[in-house]
């Protein structure tokens, strides 16, 4: 008799708010084509007052590899990952998250929030030489192909009215998956957006 314990199963089910085709995040093909986008390659983001754009750059590749959205006193960071048409990435992400959060010495509490399952974290960091914890959600949607993760830091990982206002802008965001072949976990590739506004409308700030 073999004394080894088989692997737990993934859980590769999709973790998605069930209006998430109405409300968002929306997928291309669902959002409204006429509304005055900031187009960033695999994301776009709706402009709104009080809003300030970041794109997170790798310093050795220089490739866009987040989006930082400053608002409502938060900070909400994206990405969005190619992923497999029928089944999600976000159950299993969001045990490694955990995992790797527990090994720098953190703690973590997975609750159920807006968009399903998120963890909640307390990440040890160091600020002007003295340790301290940072507060952070991690919050993650399946969608048709990809899979959008968000990381909340700031007053909407505590303040109930703050994340109100930044889940909203969570659920405003759209991915464009595009259709080159793309392995799940991938990126999907981000860009600065083009140069060019149209004079009635305020984007961002970049930095």
């Amino acid at each position: 008799m073999s004394d080894t314990t088989p692997e737990p199963e993934l859980d590769t089910t999709k973790s998605a708010p069930d209006d998430r085709a109405t409300a968002g995040p929306l997928d291309e093909s669902e959002a409204n084509p006429v509304r005055p986008y900031v187009d960033l390659g695999g994301v776009r983001v709706l402009p709104r007052q009080g809003l300030h754009l970041r794109l997170e750059v790798e310093e050795g590749t220089k490739r866009v590899v987040a989006v930082g959205l400053d608002y409502a006193g938060s900070t909400l960071q994206v990405q969005p990952f190619a992923a497999p048409r029928t089944t999600g990435l976000w159950n299993e992400i969001r045990s490694q998250i955990v995992e790797q959060i527990h090994k720098q010495g953190g703690r973590t509490t997975v609750r159920t929030g807006t968009f399903g399952p998120e963890v909640l974290a307390e990440i040890p960091v160091t600020a002007d030489g003295k340790q301290a914890t940072r507060i952070a959600r991690f919050v993650g949607v399946d969608g048709p192909r990809w899979f959008l993760r968000g990381v909340i830091a700031g007053e909407a990982a505590v303040n109930p009215e703050a994340a109100e206002q930044v889940e909203d802008l969570f659920r405003s965001i759209v991915v464009v998956r595009g259709n080159a072949p793309m392995p799940p976990r991938d990126l999907i590739p981000l860009r600065m957006p083009p140069s060019t506004t149209p004079a009635d409308q305020s984007p961002p700030t970049q930095a």
